[in-house]
């Protein structure tokens, strides 16, 4: 500012200079005009010298000057009518006139100096501007120019502020710091790490470890470079669960378990106590022995002692449970058959048995309940190969009642939760529940033939919990052929007045749980039972579930019905090809009962097959009157056929008679084993005539088989067959359908077995026979008449065994699945048999038919002899009073 007041000074005194030197030009020296040109020019005209100048007046005249901050158009520092003033830019003209530290501004005739930022006027009247140190003129009492926190550092022409970790100016460096408020733990929720915890502090944040976790380098406290690991209590705290619980690591944390005992001395403790299950544990009015037995606690347990015919099956921890071993009792017949292969079953469980519930009076040592177990199904697989039973109900019976029996002893005492055991006849599977508390849920046992599915409340009951729960699934593979019987309580309803008749189609399986009461479960048991072949129920065939329901006393002889199969209680839920599933709401021993219905055969067939056996039997009668008398044809080959044909009539005729004649049992055994007889004979004598057949071709010599040996094998043979089928399956002998050989437990195979020999030999016997044929016939020498003969009976052997042997194989169908078809074809070739005898060996025969010529010419001659002898007789007869006879 003084500098600006400088200028305007000097440039007035340069003006009022010019102003003297143009006024002496023009005035007096003096300053005075003379004379008459003296005029004010200036004051009589007041813009005479135009804007921004000013008016100076001089003798006898006036002279112009631009005010200060105006220079004239042409630089001239003093003009009359011709000038012009015009602002000057001091700022651009007057260089740097401010200084360093200011900003000049121009205007109108003047200038203005602004100090920059930072910079303030040295003084009121001085455009200097100097430095302003803002960190003592700009500082607030007690705070500073940079708030508390902040230090402050001045510069020229400026300040900034620093600020401490936790506090921020946002990045303007001239602002007072402020706290920031940034929480790092809720932006960053990982910002620590795994298994830590996020502190914030004023401006920052700190990490620590959760507890059960420490820092890799045992740091309280990190930032970043921090890991947590996890401490393992169990190790590095010693005994921290006291003696009398088990300390188990996890990730963060431990847990203390009070081992079997104990219990927590309270919700927060990890020490544990010795619980008194004598007291603590005791049911109200039972205890926790039961209700017999005597608690006595220990340290960290306790023990059930049981009095005599109670046990706890050797589990001292467990209720004491009523032991009955009258079911054991030795049976009255144990010396002899069926009963004598469950002696020794019956008498080891009764030894075990009463180790267990008196073990004062017969010592405590009992055998091994694994050992124990595998001994019970080593004999009974024993028993049952060895056919022990026989075909005894009872003996059956008591020995599925006894198997049931020993399970249940045996089941408690095992060890393992699963046991499972296979032999030849049997294969088990049983399960066990062991502990204080009782199961629940399901319970599944599969074995290879069937499946048990129930409930663990089933095994329990309504009774008191004894400790244990088992249940268990035993199948037969072999009983179905020793129970396929006694079927008088299945009542199916009958199908379009048909009777179904039955027979078990699975293996038989028996089901039991450790509850005493199995008679009337309040939830059904489920078994899935295989089939024993693939078969679709159809309307000749349908599956029902079946259990054995014992009846009597069994071994101790007070009835000998031993039980029967039985429908009740069982229900069919659903069945396919494979498997029949059964809801049972009892246990006991239970498979599947196939259940067929006869295919009621119409009025035709039954037509067909009496028209066909008597054409059969006629056409028989004739070959063996024929056989009989005709002496031109004697010899081996006639004995043959003559017997063949006897074996075949007498089977036809015992079929025509009695074949569905199935009432009384005792006659329909006998039709059947007089069938079996013949039909072997017919076959027999079939044999023989391959045999005689093969030597007339290549011994061509001695050729005759003697009689003996031919009776020998054609009845013999048979009979000794039918007499050991007889011995060995007596009730195979008759069905409900048909007086025949049943086709269970093999017995069919008596008759088609030999027959199948029969067939297969046959088949050598006329191979060779027409082989040797064909080699003779190319031989030049040869006794072709022989040969021809030779083939004729060969080819009439093969077309009778293609008949019979077509017929019984029709037969297998017939009587097996009663196909309708089958029948038919039985019936026709049952029919035609005796007329091809009757055609091959008669009608087709020279010399029989010369025999018939010569039988219907004496039949002639006889009946013109009597034709002509009735008139002479009626002649003579008044004359000789003789009768002529």
């Amino acid at each position: 500012m003084a500098g600006k007041i400088i200028l305007l000074i000097l440039e007035l005194l340069f003006m009022l200079k010019g102003v003297s030197s143009l006024c002496r030009d023009e005035s007096r020296g003096d300053g005075h005009s003379d004379g008459p040109g003296t005029e004010d020019e200036c004051e009589q005209n007041v813009g005479i010298c135009g804007n921004h100048s000013m008016c100076i007046n001089t003798l006898g005249s006036f002279c112009c000057k631009c005010m200060p901050g105006y220079k004239e158009l042409t630089n001239r520092p003093e003009f009359t009518y011709d000038g012009q003033c015009l602002d000057i830019n001091e700022c651009l003209e007057m260089g740097n006139i401010c200084g360093p530290n200011a900003d000049c501004s121009n205007s109108i005739g003047k200038y203005t100096c602004t100090c920059l930022s930072g910079y303030a006027k040295q003084d009121a009247t001085s455009d200097s501007c100097v430095d302003i140190d803002e960190c003592e003129d700009g500082a607030k009492p007690n705070e500073g120019v940079c708030g508390i926190n902040g230090t402050c550092t001045n510069s020229n022409g400026s300040f900034w502020c620093e600020c401490p970790t936790g506090f921020t100016n946002y990045g303007n460096e001239r602002t007072p710091c402020s706290v920031t408020e940034e929480d790092e733990c809720e932006q960053n929720v990982n910002i620590c790490g795994n298994h830590a915890m996020c502190i914030n502090t004023p401006g920052s944040f700190c990490c620590k470890c959760m507890p059960g976790y420490k820092e890799l380098k045992n740091r309280p406290e990190f930032t970043y470079d921090g890991q947590c690991l996890d401490i393992n209590e169990c190790l590095e705290i010693g005994n921290i669960c006291g003696p009398n619980a088990d300390c188990s690591n996890s990730i963060g944390k431990y847990t203390c378990t009070c081992l079997s005992g104990y219990t927590k001395q309270d919700a927060t403790s990890h020490t544990c106590i010795d619980i008194d299950e004598c007291v603590d544990g005791a049911k109200p009015n039972e205890g926790v022995c039961g209700i017999n037995g005597t608690c006595i606690n220990s340290i960290g347990g306790f023990w059930c002692e049981c009095p005599t015919g109670f046990t706890n099956y050797g589990n001292e921890r467990t209720p004491c449970s009523e032991l009955k071993c009258d079911q054991f009792e030795d049976p009255v017949a144990a010396s002899s058959q069926p009963y004598g292969g469950l002696a020794e079953i019956l008498s080891q469980m009764k030894r075990s048995c009463l180790a267990l519930a008196r073990p004062d009076q017969y010592g405590n040592k009992t055998t091994g309940p694994t050992v124990l177990l595998n001994s019970l199904f080593d004999l009974t697989a024993d028993v049952l190969s060895s056919n022990h039973t026989g075909d005894s109900v009872v003996a059956v019976s008591s020995l599925l009642s006894t198997v049931e029996d020993s399970i249940k002893l045996i089941g408690p005492q095992l060890t393992e939760n699963q046991t499972s055991k296979n032999t030849s006849q049997t294969e088990t599977t049983i399960t066990v529940w062991k502990k204080t508390t009782p199961p629940s849920g399901p319970v599944r046992l599969t074995n290879t033939n069937a499946s048990l599915e129930a409930d663990w409340s089933t095994a329990i009951g309504s009774g008191t919990y004894p400790g244990f729960a088992l249940a268990a699934l035993v199948s037969y593979k072999n009983l179905e052929t020793m129970l396929n019987q006694s079927f008088e309580q299945i009542t199916l309803p009958e199908q379009n007045d048909r009777k179904p008749s039955y027979q078990l189609f699975s293996k038989v399986v028996s089901a039991l749980v450790s509850n005493p009461d199995t008679q009337h479960l309040d939830k059904p048991v489920i078994l899935t039972l295989r089939h024993l072949k693939e078969l679709k129920e159809s309307a000749e065939v349908s599956y029902t579930c079946a259990y054995w329901k014992a009846v009597g006393g069994g071994l101790q002889g007070k009835e000998e019905e031993g039980g029967a199969w039985s429908t009740r209680g069982c229900t069919q839920v659903s069945s396919n090809a494979s498997h029949t599933v059964c809801s049972c709401t009892h246990l006991s021993s239970f498979a599947v009962l196939m259940a067929l219905y006869p295919v009621n055969h119409t009025f035709g067939l039954m037509l067909l097959t009496k028209l066909c056996l008597v054409v059969s039997l006629l056409c028989l009668v004739l070959c063996i009157l024929t056989f009989m008398f005709c002496r031109s044809i004697k010899g081996t080959r006639n004995t043959i056929n003559l017997h063949l044909c006897i074996c075949l009539f007498l089977a036809d005729l015992v079929f025509l008679a009695g074949i569905s004649e199935t009432q009384p049992q005792v006659g329909c055994r006998l039709v059947a084993g007089l069938l079996h007889l013949f039909f072997l004979g017919a076959f027999s004598w079939m044999l023989l005539e391959g045999v005689h057949l093969y030597r007339m071709l290549v011994l061509v010599f001695n050729t005759t088989i003697r009689p003996r040996y031919l009776y020998t094998v054609g009845y013999g043979t048979p009979l000794v067959i039918v007499i050991i089928s007889v011995i060995c399956r007596p009730t195979g002998y008759g069905t409900d359908q048909y007086c025949w050989l049943t086709t269970e437990q093999g017995l069919i195979w008596s008759f088609f077995g030999p027959v199948c020999v029969v067939i297969g030999l046959n088949v050598v016997f006329f191979s060779i026979t027409m082989w040797k044929l064909a080699q003779k016939f190319s031989s030049l020498k040869v006794d072709l008449t022989h040969l021809h003969k030779i083939r004729a009976f060969t080819v009439g052997a093969i077309a009778q065994l293609c008949v019979l042997g077509l017929m019984w194989l029709s037969g297998v169908f017939l009587f097996k699945e009663g196909d309708l078809v089958a029948a038919y074809i039985f019936t026709i070739l049952n029919g035609l048999q005796g007329a091809l005898i009757f055609l091959l060996n008669c009608l087709l025969s020279k010399q029989v038919r010369e025999e018939y010529a010569k039988l219907f010419s004496c039949v002639r001659q006889q009946t013109s002899k009597v034709r002509y002898s009735r008139p002479q007789a009626s002649r003579s007869g008044p004359h000789t009073n003789e009768s002529n006879i």
